[in-house]
């Protein structure tokens, strides 16, 4: 970090010789009817100089430097027009643009996406941006440098299973669309992507909106979400390579087609991908396949897509982290955790022989996690005139798949099965190999209808209705003393079924030139039936039927063209996920919880730099923490807290500093409080749960400070080099804020360069490398513990997932 810091000033105290500056301004409108198209884009291409019109269409761009430029203005709905311009002095452009010859794939995501008007907070990452970070590691890995993102991953390299938090809230806390269409898992509420491999090259945008946002589909969002949209069409035919092969032997093999637009109405796309790895922890190996098929008519004021996309995944599990002792080096420590877990023979080998950060528990060879998902989406659009739009899209979503894991010494009696009677003895116990199983559909539609009535008035109805049916099953395929269960039988079989219906009204609506007023109604029902049999062959017969209102108003006022505060107000409802209700105690149900949500900030944009600052509190009421406690039968639950909260304030920022240096910076300091908190342990001396009680005690995994710095060295237009740098303060890995039961904070630095060339016949090479943790800092990103009380001593257990040290990735890329 000194490094960084060093070069930051170095950069800043630079001479500057200077350069006469120039402004250029003008007017866009629509080229038949002459009216002003308030909201264009306007920006000079290979620069960070942009603006947007404003309500009478006019637009401006200060401190242009004297040189030849392309002007690019953009409109939704209207042909992207380009100018060649040379600035020696103050310029007047104006633009007429035509309506589109189609209509554009960007319609899709505009009912569920913020704007400047919405009065949320939210950060847009463009296409170029995910091509740049994206060297094969998982979605999250490609966002991780945005504003208060926290991501870890398992096998530590960000390929196979890995995790994201926003503002310290979990994966099933942060609602995931893609193109309006919920991914999240509508029993367990996260989104994973190890199930959607090198899903980045086929994404045209991601918006992240932190806190509530803006009403979209599927369980709601109480740290943040995540809009995707898919890639849209090129207008000429083209042809995508793309290898990566870095450290851990991983590589990456993307290929890529379209055909461009067939007659300016027809187009089709295709992506074929491969990334394995053998990851930074032993035997954290992963193989990963997918593709996306896209086809489409565009019509001049219709737009009907068909999206198929699979990913399948085989994954050696690496989920259950470094025990303390052996993280540390602590031999005795090594030596007492294997006497109390009663740990023997290879086992007990394997944690006092293998590499301290490196060690992973499992041995056993096929110890996989193995699933298939396969998306379908019909989506279509539109226009029926200047005033009035719909979108709606239909969905079915297809998964399946196990894990499969070795067990020693199981009772037959916990899988239901009989004991089996070898001379003449009943036989109790066996070593054995299992599976466990789900399968799941998810089917539905999604829908919105938006109506312009003037520049200043917008309507938007839209809402969906969704359907999930899950299959939980297990299976014995291998015994060592066979019993009376074939291969294919289950010993359990459980059922999750959850229907999900919303509607939403959004207005907004401008009384005077600079001020925007926003309002957005969500009303959500959903039924949720659990039945059957758990894994513990425990009978399920839960039935649950919630109804949520979830009203968001916010404000936007326009002090100027390049800036505006804003403000809102929110309140979100959200349903418990499957464990919640499977591990709740006989005859009773979690508790929905509840998040009001205020955001206030102020957004600037120049021609150099581009600002924005905003403060925020989440009040919850009845968020569901771990507090230790047992259910009736041993499994360990969530539990309601009255109050808890998270206060914060967030900045992102940009400044060019010459036409060779950017710099690009965010940050997030938070205070995550829970006002009042119970833990349980259990005391193997009584029997019993000792309660011991806390005040104001940090939220788990909710660090302080996420701080981020790039600083972008461009010699020349087309080699770039990134020095980035990234913080995260201490989290705590329990409710009750030990400092022994922690995540350190951690500072790692990466460095990431690219390089642009063509030739004949090649239209651009990529070469990019990308070299992570570049100090070798030994840090760990997640964690978990738990506790008891045996002897009259307490007994931590705390486990750790250690984030490799320095590695690289070389990709290169070639468009035909």
């Amino acid at each position: 970090m000194k490094t960084l810091l060093i070069a930051v000033i170095a950069v800043f105290l630079l001479p500057v010789f200077a350069s006469a500056q120039f402004t250029i301004s003008g007017s866009v409108s629509e080229k038949t009817k002459q009216t002003s198209l308030p909201g264009a884009t306007i920006s000079l291409k290979n620069t960070s100089i942009g603006s947007s019109s404003n309500a009478n269409g006019a637009y401006q761009l200060k401190n242009v430097k004297a040189g030849k430029y392309v002007l690019t203005v953009s409109f939704v709905g209207y042909e992207t027009q380009h100018k060649t311009i040379e600035v020696n002095g103050d310029q007047q452009i104006d633009f007429k643009l035509e309506p589109s010859a189609y209509l554009a794939d960007e319609v899709i995501v505009m009912a569920t996406r913020a704007t400047e008007k919405s009065g949320t907070t939210y950060k847009n990452v463009s296409k170029s941006d995910i091509e740049a970070n994206n060297f094969g590691q998982d979605l999250p890995f490609i966002i991780n440098n945005t504003p208060g993102v926290v991501v870890t991953s398992d096998a530590g390299t960000g390929v196979g299973y890995t995790g994201i938090r926003i503002r310290g809230s979990d994966a099933t806390r942060v609602n995931v669309t893609v193109n309006g269409i919920p991914l999240n898992d509508s029993e367990s509420q996260g989104s994973f992507w190890v199930n959607m491999p090198d899903f980045a090259s086929s994404v045209e945008s991601i918006q992240i909106q932190r806190g509530v946002g803006t009403s979209t589909n599927g369980a709601g969002a109480f740290g943040g979400s995540l809009n995707i949209q898919t890639s849209a069409p090129g207008l000429k035919p083209y042809a995508e390579v793309n290898s990566t092969y870095g450290s851990f032997n991983t590589l990456k093999n993307t290929v890529k087609i379209g055909t461009g637009l067939i007659d300016n109405k027809f187009s089709f796309d295709g992506r074929l991908s491969r990334i394995q790895s053998d990851g930074y922890v032993d035997r954290g190996a992963s193989l990963l396949k997918s593709y996306f098929l896209s086809g489409a008519y565009h019509g001049k004021t219709d737009l009907l897509r068909i999206n198929v996309f699979s990913g399948s995944e085989k994954t050696y599990q690496s989920w259950n982290g470094v025990p303390e002792s052996k993280l540390r080096g602590d031999v005795q420590g090594i030596n007492d955790y294997i006497e109390r877990n009663g740990i023997t023979g290879a086992d007990a080998a394997n944690l006092l022989t293998a590499d301290n950060r490196k060690y992973n528990s499992f041995l056993y060879r096929d110890q996989n996690d193995n699933y298939w998902q396969d998306h379908y989406q019909v989506l279509y659009a539109k226009q029926f005139n200047d005033k009035f739009s719909f979108n709606g899209a239909l969905h079915y979503t297809y998964g399946r798949g196990y894990y499969e894991e070795f067990k020693a010494g199981q009772k037959f009696a916990d899988y239901g099965l009989e004991n089996p009677i070898i001379n003449g003895a009943p036989v109790l116990t066996t070593d054995l190999v299992r599976r466990r199983w789900l399968n799941n559909n998810f089917y539905g539609a999604t829908y919105s209808f938006n109506y312009k009535a003037s520049s200043q008035l917008n309507f938007t109805v839209g809402g969906a209705y969704n359907q999930y049916r899950g299959q939980h099953y297990g299976q014995i395929n291998w015994s060592q003393i066979s019993s009376n269960l074939n291969n294919s039988d289950h010993y359990y079989d459980g059922d999750g079924n959850k229907n999900d219906f919303n509607i939403y009204a959004k207005v907004s609506y401008s009384p005077v030139e600079k001020l925007n007023l926003f309002a957005d109604l969500q009303y959500r029902r959903l039924n949720y039936d659990i039945t059957g049999k758990d894994n513990d062959l425990l009978p399920l017969n839960i039935h649950d039927k919630l109804n949520f209102f979830n009203p968001k108003l916010g404000a936007s006022y326009f002090v100027n063209p390049k800036s505006n505060i804003y403000a809102s107000l929110s309140i979100a409802n959200k349903e418990g996920n499957r464990d919640d209700y499977v591990n709740a105690n006989a005859g009773t149900l979690p508790h929905p919880e509840r998040l009001y949500n205020v955001e206030a900030g102020y957004r600037i944009k120049d021609a150099q730099y581009s600002a924005g600052v905003n403060v925020y509190g989440m009040f919850y009421k009845d968020q569901l923490v771990v507090t230790g406690k047992l259910s009736d039968v041993g499994a360990s639950i969530r539990q309601n807290v009255p109050n808890s909260s998270r206060i914060g304030v967030e900045f992102d920022g940009s400044y060019t500093l010459s036409r060779h240096f950017l710099i690009n910076a965010n940050a997030a300091l938070s205070r995550n409080k829970i006002k009042d908190f119970s833990e349980f342990i259990f005391n193997y001396d009584t029997n019993k749960e000792d309660t011991y009680n806390y005040t104001n005690t940090n939220i788990s995994f909710s660090p302080d400070a996420v701080l981020f710095g790039e600083l972008v060295y461009k010699p020349f237009t087309s080699f770039a080099v990134a020095l980035q740098s990234k913080y995260v303060s201490k989290q705590y890995m329990d409710n009750t804020q030990n400092e022994g039961r922690k995540l350190n904070g951690y500072w790692v630095n990466n460095v990431r360069l690219g390089y642009d060339f063509s030739f004949k016949g090649v239209k651009n090479m990529n070469i990019g490398l990308l070299i992570n943790n570049i100090l070798d800092k030994k840090y760990e990103s997640n964690g978990y513990t738990y506790g008891s009380y045996s002897g009259g001593n307490r007994v931590t257990e705390n486990f750790y997932f250690p984030q490799a040290g320095t590695n690289l990735l070389l990709s290169l890329n070639v468009k035909f």
